[in-house]
Formats: structure tokens, sequence, C-alpha cells
């Protein structure tokens, strides 16, 4: 479903303001991944149905979104079990107790993954401990966003505290892609990746997941593996948040200028 959209105003190049392909960019997020019935209709955004993100990431968007790394910190961890498929596990190491408060098998896995035992994790250090489908170690481009999300003292590194938010976020995003990978192969491609967005609220045409694939398929196969699906969806989310901040009358199109759009994509990729 389409909606009008206003005259956009010249940009200093004097070319029109560029639509941003459909107008909207998703709704309140709703608990499941149901699909609901679509909300009342609004300015610039509404219409589809926007599914929510995965189970415990119940919070409102008025854009698309995916697992929230603001509720991985705030949410109680559950741990125990075998260890995930996407880490690479334990390997001869004797790990010694845990710290107060911090989940025994969250600190043997902590200790698994802090490789020098120095109480820090470094990308490369969590970047040996992830793996694919496929048993590749995840790319240092996602790790490095990653360890940055969680890094909350700024150090470069994450501590075990830190590290128990990221491991919960990248079982959640687990979760969610495992959902969407329908045919089991481990990789996601263009249509799947198309019905993962739609289901966070974005409304995006099946050009532009394809070139999403296009750009995050490091194997040359059109389809992108798990780490690169976290590092897909979290530059979208990054990007859109910042372009929701400079559409304040979430109209869904916005005139920026040169130095502004090149701000908005260095603070995506750096």
């Amino acid at each position: 479903m389409s909606y009008p959209r206003q005259p956009a105003s010249q940009q200093s190049y004097g070319a029109p303001a560029p639509a941003y392909g459909q107008p909207a960019y998703g709704q309140p997020a709703q608990q499941g991944y149901g699909q609901q019935q679509p909300p009342p209709q609004q300015h610039g955004y509404g219409g589809g149905a926007a599914a929510a993100p995965p189970p415990g990431y119940n919070q409102a968007a008025a854009y698309g979104t995916g697992p929230s790394y603001q509720a991985a910190h705030s949410q109680p961890n559950q741990y125990g079990g075998a260890v995930p498929s996407h880490m690479a596990g334990p390997s001869g190491y004797a790990p010694s107790g845990p710290p107060h408060g911090v989940d025994p098998t969250l600190w043997q896995w902590f200790q698994a993954v802090d490789a020098d035992h120095s109480g820090e994790i470094t990308a490369t250090e969590l970047q040996q401990a992830l793996v694919n489908a496929n048993w590749s170690h995840f790319n240092a481009e996602t790790c490095r966003l990653m360890i940055g999300m969680f890094d909350k003292d700024r150090t470069g590194t994450i501590d075990v505290q830190e590290f128990a938010s990221l491991w919960k976020y990248v079982n959640e995003w687990k979760s969610c892609f495992d959902r969407f990978d329908r045919d089991r192969s481990g990789n996601i491609d263009a249509n799947e990746l198309l019905q993962a967005l739609t289901s966070f609220g974005y409304r995006l045409s099946l050009q532009f997941c394809q070139l999403c694939v296009r750009r995050y398929d490091r194997v040359s196969t059109t389809t992108m593996k798990f780490d690169d699906f976290i590092q897909c969806c979290v530059t979208l989310q990054t990007l859109t948040e910042g372009f929701k901040q400079r559409d304040q009358q979430r109209a869904g199109v916005i005139t920026i200028n040169y130095e502004d759009f090149l701000t908005l994509v260095l603070d995506t990729t750096m």
C-alpha cells in the first residue's frame, strides 16, 4: 500500500530530494512473529503488517527494527545447556569460579573466548569464538561492530558483564535468522531477507534486498551467512535511526546537505 507524498524541496545540487523508495519505515513492534492486522493509516508510515523482533524485545519503534542491544543490556539473561551452534566452544581450558552474580555457564564461555585470560575480550578473540553454520568464523567487521555496541566504557574490549549482554543479543539474532532461513541452508537469500525485514517493520523492495545480499555476500553465492545478516540488519537499523532524526515530520522524505549525508554514512560505517 502506498501513500501520497508531498513534493520534495530542492537540494543544494539542484536535483529533487530522493524519495528513498516507499515512504513507510514500519510500525510499532508487536509481540511475536505472527502477522498483525494493519493499524490505522498514518501519513508517510503505516500500512503493512509489522511483526515484532524476537521474543524479549517488546519495545515500540516508529521505524523498522531488529533485536535491540538496549534490551539485551536490560533483560535478564538465561543460560545453560550445550554450547550454541554459533560458538566454537571451549578447548581444554579449565575455568576458575565465576564472579558473584555471573552465570557459571556464561563464565565458562567467557573464559573460553578470553584467550589471553586478561579478563577482557577483544574483537579478534570474539571472532575466533563465533562461527557460522559452515563453521567459518565470523567476519572481523561484524565482530568489531558488536564489540563497539556493547563496550559501554569505550575500552575497545568487553568484560564479562558486557559479554553477557552481547551473548544474549547474538542468541536473539540466531533465533531470528533460523526462523527466516526456511530451507535450512545456513544462509539467507534476498527473498528470505525481505521476509525478515518486513517482519521487523521495514517496507523495502525485493530489489533493495538483492542489493543488500550483493553487498554482504562475501563468497559469491547470492546469499548471506549469519554474521553478514547481523551486520546488514544492524547497519540498516543505524542508518534508519539517523534518517529518523532528520525526518521531523515523519514523512519518509528528508532534505540533507552533502556534509550531513557523509556524516550519516560515516557514523554508520566507522
